[in-house]
């Protein structure tokens, strides 16, 4: 595919992570395309293992999988961008220059979900506990009554507040309560939870 390309190269190619590897090692190529699901060692591990060794060489993913963890993972593991296999010939001649130029480069999808990911907010997870907990101050109970009604003391109510307050970025209950109400975690009055 890339062949007719008069400026670019292809040196070898590799059925799995671990023949990528040692035709890395001998090759030295300036870019890679790697794949990340692949036998005895998948394109992410290969990846993290070639630019131990070889840290100049470029490494661009070419795979079909596009889900949120694959992205993370290959950049993680230093890929310099993420294309889909669909990608046009022209436009993957064109991704493996700029990758040799030190350019990142992503597919449009995998961009946009990078963006989404950036944009959309990470709270960890309250445990049962936490929500629990949340849920009954929700309805107005103060820190003695949730721990009558949960059959724990006043001061582990406390604690678990201090942990979803820290865990939402706030400071007082009544944030808490409207953070979880716009984050999904809690389901306002009349409304399903949030799955």
């Amino acid at each position: 595919m890339l062949g007719a390309e008069d400026d670019i190269e292809v040196v070898g190619e590799a059925g799995d992570g671990e023949e990528a590897l040692v035709l890395a090692r001998r090759l030295r190529p300036d870019v890679i395309l790697m794949d990340l699901r692949m036998p005895r060692l998948d394109g992410a591990e290969a990846t993290a293992r070639i630019l131990a060794e070889l840290p100049r060489t470029r490494i661009l993913v070419l795979t079909t999988y596009d889900t949120d963890s694959d992205i993370v993972r290959a950049v993680e593991a230093g890929a310099t961008g993420y294309l889909l296999k669909d990608t046009p010939r022209l436009e993957l001649a064109a991704a493996v220059r700029a990758a040799h130029r030190g350019e990142t480069v992503l597919a449009p999808p995998v961009a946009a979900r990078l963006v989404h990911r950036l944009r959309t907010p990470s709270v960890p997870p309250l445990t049962p506990r936490e929500r629990e907990v949340l849920a009954a101050v929700a309805t107005g109970l103060s820190n003695a009554e949730v721990g009558r009604v949960l059959h724990i003391g006043e001061a582990t109510v406390k604690t678990h507040l201090l942990r979803v307050f820290a865990k939402l970025g706030v400071d007082d209950r009544t944030a808490a309560v409207t953070t979880a109400y716009a984050l999904g975690i809690l389901a306002p009055p009349g409304q399903a939870p949030a799955p």
